[in-house]
């Protein structure tokens, strides 16, 4: 049963079908193979309980907020604003890149708009300054997998309503690791820039005047993040409503640029259609596959390999996240949380650990996934909007240091549970 789920799996992968062709492919012939009922039939029910949760109407909200953000420049002067206060350090505007990501992350919740984002307005600087550009690619593929971390997150949406878990303990949980990653990707910069100058490009000039009067474009992405985040703690509104209230700060805001108009309205309504329908057609066929997987007795299977190992919880940990490592060589990020959660998460809780904390470091294996080589969607995205194309080795050699820097935190984390959990714990 098991060999006959992978090994249809790797042809579908290898036909390349669409992610949620894939997951609902499978699932189809699985329950054909080895289901005594027709499950078929819940394909309805399934569809219907799933796009009518009250939790999952926040995800169009905040793929909307990031298209506004997007397709009114605010984006681009946040960027340029950044660029006075990081650009002195080892490394100049790749520090702009992650920070620029991290505040993006905080209004977007998506990595691959944050790289897309960030990188159209970052990589026509790269032969101004002089940067090496291997480097430089790889900080806008990884500085854009903090979208996922830093809330809002529309991963750790997806994963509170799989698990029941609490949304705003995750949204805190997620502050503390995603600075500290952003700031470890930024000292990896420094100090490769230090051991090799010529990585570093022209030292960027500026002045106080310019950094002060830069400061305005700076005050949207925090505005947009008090009202959305703010607005949960205060008790004012529940994460959907929260992400509402952000699309109308968003709005205020770009007419408060002179930016909004009917154009630019359309455009990001069509984006957001397509990127929901994207991510919702793939929450159907991922449920759907999951229940196929539970009434065939494929969960249970995988639950009992891994109980009868005889490992410890920490152990245990780490086989876990070697697998989710691996997995995200060849399979897209969101589809392997989504096909994978109901199975994993069960195991950690029964083992003594906190949901929350798991949450934070599935996200962490999740942004390892999405730049670690042949599937890395980052990798793609930032190739994709490379001004004149190279190699996709480039993107790829660029992103392993990072890969590296989230291993670390990832290994912090398990290490340090504190550092997912200390912001909940003071909520409480």
């Amino acid at each position: 049963m098991l060999a006959t789920a992978l090994s249809t799996l790797i042809v579908l992968i290898l036909l390349s079908l669409p992610v949620a062709a894939v997951m609902g492919v499978l699932g189809l012939v699985l329950a054909e193979l080895f289901s005594p009922m027709p499950l078929v039939r819940t394909l309805g029910d399934i569809a219907w309980s799933t796009s009518t949760n009250n939790l999952l109407v926040a995800i169009p909200m905040f793929v909307l907020l990031g298209e506004i953000l997007l397709r009114t420049g605010v984006s681009a002067r946040m960027y340029m604003a950044l660029s006075h206060w990081l650009g002195w350090l080892p490394g100049g505007l790749m520090h702009s890149n992650i920070g620029t990501s991290a505040l993006f992350a905080a209004t977007s919740g998506s990595s691959v708009a944050t790289a897309a984002t960030v990188g159209t307005v970052a990589l026509p600087e790269v032969p101004v300054h002089g940067y090496n550009e291997r480097l430089f690619l790889g900080t806008l593929a990884a500085g854009g997998t903090l979208g996922i971390l830093i809330p809002p997150s529309i991963n750790m949406i997806i994963y509170a309503v799989m698990t029941n878990t609490s949304l705003p303990s995750l949204y805190l949980a997620g502050i503390l690791p995603g600075l500290l990653l952003a700031g470890l990707f930024m000292a990896l910069i420094a100090a490769a820039c230090l051991i090799n100058p010529r990585w570093g490009g022209r030292r960027i000039e500026t002045s106080w005047r310019a950094r002060l009067s830069s400061i305005p474009h700076l005050m949207p992405p925090a505005a947009i993040f008090a009202v959305v985040v703010g607005s949960i703690y205060a008790g004012f509104a529940t994460p959907t409503e929260a992400a509402a209230l952000g699309v109308i700060a968003a709005l205020i805001l770009a007419a408060m640029f002179r930016a909004l108009s009917l154009r630019v309205l359309l455009t990001a309504f069509e984006g957001t259609m397509r990127t929901t329908a994207m991510i919702i057609l793939i929450i159907i066929a991922a449920y759907f596959l999951n229940l196929v997987f539970a009434a065939i007795g494929i969960a249970d299977a995988m639950e009992h390999f891994v109980t009868t190992l005889g490992l410890g919880p920490y152990q245990t940990i780490l086989v876990i996240a070697a697998f989710y490592i691996l997995l995200g060589c060849f399979m897209e990020t969101l589809s392997m949380m989504i096909a994978t959660v109901p199975i994993v998460t069960p195991i950690v809780v029964s083992l003594g650990f906190d949901p929350v904390w798991f949450g934070i470091v599935l996200m962490l294996l999740l942004e390892t996934a999405l730049v670690t080589p042949p599937i890395g969607l980052n990798l793609f995205v930032v190739q994709s909007i490379r001004p004149a194309r190279g190699s996709m080795n480039d993107v790829m050699v660029g992103a392993i240091p990072f890969v590296g820097m989230l291993l670390v935190m990832i290994g912090l984390v398990i290490a340090v549970p504190d550092i997912a959990l200390w912001l909940p714990g003071l909520l409480r």
